[in-house]
């Protein structure tokens, strides 16, 4: 393994001898996002859904940017004697997605990316970085108190849910499984994307969007179709930027429909 690399847990689903996708989760999420989803394509490929380094139960390191996360991956599908595989990324997880096509392209099958694209966003986690670190975790009784007070800085209890879904109770008290101090050190990097040279991912490449969500624009299509230029487009209506949690079968539909 390489000294940089973390060995990251994951969970698998399906049968073996299908196609290989691999299943990749936003930031401060975790393989569990994706249970939803997996019922719907576990009879048709051998799914792999790991946590990205400094999330869910894969192990934290001061490193953490896309090269560094490609990187745990081709470790892990080595380590799995896995050589084609098919990529599903949601956000930060579509990012990851994305540049390991770029990086390894001949690694990768098919490519398909969640309402995300190739480009550096504003990130806006001011306030979520603020209330998580404002958390009195040593006073916390309980998961509902946690909730009560993470809505001074976040609204939007959806969000809040998906947030505290990270929060667990050992001996010792409250933590947080994600690692809280790496990500909000790195926000500027995962929010951004990494300059891709003369890169190009030659393979077929489908970009799904949610119709209420604003994070692929028209404006992106030129860079889109720069480095992926097989690539189509799907819209899914009704669906928002949590598009496989909000619409998951049309999601899952989609993505069978295109693999």
């Amino acid at each position: 393994m390489s000294k940089q690399a973390v060995e990251l847990y994951f969970r698998k689903f399906g049968k073996p001898e299908q196609p290989t996708l691999c299943l990749l989760h936003g930031l401060f999420g975790s393989a569990n996002n994706w249970m939803g989803i997996v019922k719907y394509l576990q009879d048709d490929f051998h799914i792999i859904t790991p946590d990205l380094r400094n999330h869910g139960r894969s192990p934290h390191h001061d490193g953490m940017d896309y090269t560094l996360m490609a990187g745990d991956l081709l470790e892990l599908f080595d380590g799995l004697g896995i050589n084609g595989v098919n990529l599903l990324g949601h956000s930060m997880g579509g990012k990851v997605a994305m540049w390991l096509a770029l990086q390894q392209p001949e690694r990768i099958e098919k490519l398909v990316v969640a309402d995300i694209a190739p480009v550096a966003y504003e990130h806006g986690f001011d306030n979520v970085f603020e209330g998580l670190c404002g958390l009195p975790l040593d006073e916390i009784q309980h998961r509902e108190e946690a909730d009560r007070l993470l809505a001074g800085w976040v609204a939007e209890k959806g969000v809040r849910q998906y947030l505290l879904q990270n929060l667990v109770k050992q001996q010792q008290g409250w933590s947080w499984r994600f690692n809280l101090d790496v990500l909000r050190k790195a926000i500027s990097h995962l929010t951004g994307f990494p300059e891709p040279g003369r890169r190009i991912f030659a393979g077929e490449a489908l970009f799904i969007h949610g119709e209420k969500s604003d994070y692929i624009r028209d404006s992106y299509r030129e860079i889109m179709g720069q480095l992926f230029p097989h690539y189509r487009q799907r819209m899914l209506h009704g669906a928002g930027h949590w598009l496989y949690a909000e619409q998951p079968q049309l999601f899952a539909q989609a993505v069978k429909g295109f693999l």
